[in-house]
Parts: C-alpha cells; structure tokens; sequence
C-alpha cells in the first residue's frame, strides 16, 4: 500500500498499511500468514505525535509513530511541519551509529506518510519520567546517558568531523528549522513575555510568573544562550532530551524521539536531561508519604546527577583523546602539538561546556513551570498549593543557575545549591498575595553570588513572619 499524499492512519488502515510493506511485515509476521492477528494500540502521551504499539499474534512487534502537520496537546491552531519525521528518523540512525546500546533500531521510513516504524521497547520498559513519579532507581542510568551524550556528542562534532563532513551535516539539517523555531519561542521567548498559551499553577505562581516577565538580568542572560541555540553547530543534538524522551529497564537506557534534532550546542541536550533531573528531585516533596518521605530517593537523584557530568566528561575527554590524530578539524595536529596545550583546550572547552550546560537547563526548567508544556513530576501532584510550593523552589533555583552559571565551576556545587535550596522545604510556602517585595531582595542577594542568594532565600523563608502567618505559605 502506497500513498501518493500524507494521510492519517488509525488502527485499521495501519494494519493493512503494514502488511504491504515489507520491512515492517517481516518484522511482525516473519514467515508466518498476513492473515495473522494484529494487536494494535495507540500510546501516544507526548504533545506532537501518534505513536502505536503494534503486536502480532507470532511474538512479532513493533512501534509506528506518524508526524501530524499540528501540534497534538494544541490542534490544528498551532501548525507545525510533519517533515519533522524524516528528521527523527536521519538522527536516531545517525545516533544508533553512534551508540548503538541506547537507540532503538529504525525498521522503516516512509516520508510521504510522516511515518517510521522501529523497534518496540517492551515491558520492563517505562519511560523515565513515569519511573521518577514512582521513586523507582536505575543504577545503570548515568553510565548509560552519559554514554549516549558523549559519543552522539562526540562523534558528530567537529573534533571528529573534517569541516567538509561537518558543513554537509550541518546543512541536510537546516531543513529541521520550523522545530528550532518552536524550541525557540517556547524556551527562550514565551516564559519571558504574556503569551497565550502560557500558563502555570495559578493563583498560587501568578506573582513568580509576573517576576519571570520583568527580570531584566534573566532575559539578558536568556538571550545569550538563545543567540547560542540559534547560531552554534556544534554537534547533531537531540534537542528535545528530557526524561520523557528515555525509556529504561533496570539493564537498559533507551533515548527516543529525536524529531527535534539539529546541528546545535552540545549543552543544550546534557542541560535538558539534568535540568529534568533536577525538576524531579523538586517533585518529591509532593509525592512523598506517610509510608515513604523520598529522602533517601532525593538522594539517589543528586548522585545520579553528579555521575552523569562526571562520566560524561571522563568519557568524552577520552574520545577526544583517542581521535586527537584524526580527521577531526576543530584542534589540529599540528597546531596542538603536545599533551599540555591539548590539556588546556579541552579544560577551556569542558568549562564553556558545563556552563552552556547550566543555562540552557536552567531555561528548561523555567519553561516547564511558566510556559507551554508542563512536566507530569509537577502535574501529578493534586494538590495545586503543595504543587506550587515544589515548583517554585525549582524556579527559584532556575533563576540562580541561569544568571549565576558562570560562577559555578564544578557539578558538586551545583548540587550544593539544590541541597541548600531545599534546606528550608517544611517552612517554605506560596508568596502572600501583595508582598512580592521578597522576590527582588532574594534576586538582589543573589547577584552577589549563587550562594549568598540561596542563603538569603532560605533565611527569608524560615524568618520572615506577616500578619496572621509566615509569608511563605
């Protein structure tokens, strides 16, 4: 069955669609009848796509996922290319390449349809966000997305590229320009300005969202790391990489859904991650019990995050190494020609990246508390007041990384700062509807160095009494 123009399939024409295509029917039927039974299901919880599990009645299956030309959690109001699949599906077989453990195989591509079938990540196999919800620990995953980041990273830069592969590169990806267009209003611009779709846990954040829109030291900062987003290729980024986009077994790390993916800064897909991570730990409290408060599962977060920096840098400091005699043209040879100066560009690079790293998941971090699309760790809290408290402390921290990332020089600092911003968590509470005055004494501290800002913060929130009751409630 070929289609000459897209259409959108469901249950019934995507069984007869894949029992004409042979990639997909072998996988499903191998030897066996097409006139096996298919189980087919629509899974589909993200913002862009349909996405079916297709299972045969022979042990076979597979995951069909197809482009709409809208944005699914908006409709046909918000209209965005459905060639966004033939984007998905170049990266994650240029990825796989890469790091083959932790991409799924893609069986089949069909561009007139917006359509790829690959494999299908079975149970055990959640997605990590969902695992987090439940406090559930991987001790397998920063080893493995550090694994991922590095050699995906790596391995498409210009320190392994000649410039002629790199430019190349670079350009079949320009074409992936509508989804740029998106992350950039919906990351950079939408959470900085009144925009329709934003919205937040109101009334309880309206005066933390109204202080997003007026901080002009954060949309400085913003806009740097925008102009950065835009204009550095420095590597083929999955550019959508948060703890939705992995799915995971206690053996098993799997990164899925690259249909945002460019030639852009390498940060922005390490920042998404730990950013997300980070979203979680703040998640906690609203999720914690009588029968389990989640400290010791806050715990596990922080190492997971210090390990993935920490094996990330070791790992991608070894690739550089093992290919500094290569093809790749970003530190020649002959020019880094002895173990000291190559030492100190990669120190230089590694710091730049860590704090690219910082920014651009301090801006996530932001965008899912303010903006568009919000993460399930703070929506699946029902209590919206206990919902705002946890996500406010995550602002809270974002607005420090964000404007005072240079200043920060190791991971362990940065989860420091989580630490101490989460010292005070029995006594922090909503801002008092009309004493918004807290917000720039913290923010003013807060230029004054990283620590010193979540230092008065904190002594803000255990300190400061008003009326009938603490300011923070």
């Amino acid at each position: 069955m070929a289609f000459s123009e897209f259409r959108r399939l469901d249950e019934k024409s995507l069984a007869d669609y894949i029992k004409s295509v042979p990639s997909l029917s072998s996988k499903l039927f191998g030897n066996g009848s097409l006139d096996d039974e298919l189980t087919i299901k629509e899974v589909g919880d993200g913002n862009l796509n349909f996405v079916y599990i297709v299972l045969s009645s022979r042990g076979g299956s597979a995951v069909i996922k197809q482009a709409l030309p809208y944005i699914r959690s908006i409709g046909e109001s918000w209209p965005i290319t459905k060639e966004r699949a033939y984007f998905e599906s170049t990266a994650l077989k240029e990825h796989r390449r890469w790091s083959p453990n932790h991409a799924p195989e893609v069986y089949h591509f069909d561009r007139t349809m917006s359509l790829i079938g690959m494999r299908y990540l079975e149970p055990p196999h959640i997605v990590l966000r969902k695992g987090l919800i439940a406090g559930l620990e991987y001790p397998l995953l920063a080893e493995h997305i550090s694994d991922y980041m590095a050699k995906t990273l790596f391995h498409t830069s210009l320190l392994y590229h000649s410039t002629l592969e790199h430019k190349r590169a670079v350009a079949e990806f320009c074409g992936n320009a509508e989804l740029c267009r998106h992350t950039l209003q919906v990351v950079f611009s939408d959470p900085f300005k009144v925009s329709q779709y934003n919205h937040w846990t109101s009334p309880y954040l309206d005066q933390d969202a109204e202080a997003i829109r007026n901080d002009n030291a954060l949309k400085l900062e913003v806009a740097e790391l925008k102009s950065k987003f835009s204009e550095r290729a420095q590597a083929l980024i999955h550019a959508d990489l948060h703890t939705g986009s992995v799915m995971v077994t206690q053996e098993s790390t799997q990164v899925i859904d690259h249909e945002f993916a460019f030639y852009g800064p390498m940060g922005f897909d390490i920042g998404a991650f730990l950013g997300n991570l980070i979203l979680a730990y703040f998640s906690q409290e609203g999720h914690a019990n009588d029968q389990n408060d989640r400290k010791k599962y806050k715990e596990w977060i922080l190492r997971t995050i210090e390990d993935t920096w920490n094996f990330f840098h070791k790992k991608f400091i070894a690739l550089w190494d093992e290919h500094k005699d290569g093809s790749g043209e970003a530190y020649l040879p002959a020019i880094y020609n002895n173990a000291e100066l190559r030492h100190l560009a990669q120190q230089k690079f590694i710091q730049e990246l860590f704090h690219d790293t910082l920014g651009f998941g301090a801006a996530k971090m932001i965008r899912r508390i303010v903006g568009v699309a919000h993460v399930e760790d703070f929506e699946s809290i029902s209590d919206a007041s206990k919902r705002a408290y946890c996500e406010r402390r995550a602002l809270g921290l974002a607005k420090v990384l964000l404007k005072e990332r240079r200043k920060f020089q190791a991971i362990s600092q940065v989860v420091s700062a989580i630490q101490q911003s989460a010292k005070e968590s029995n006594m922090l509470r909503r801002v008092n509807s009309g004493r918004s005055w807290v917000l720039p004494v913290i923010e003013g501290a807060a230029r004054s160095g990283w620590a010193v800002g979540l230092k008065v913060w904190l002594f803000l929130g255990a300190a400061v009494r008003w009326g009938n009751g603490s300011i923070w409630q």
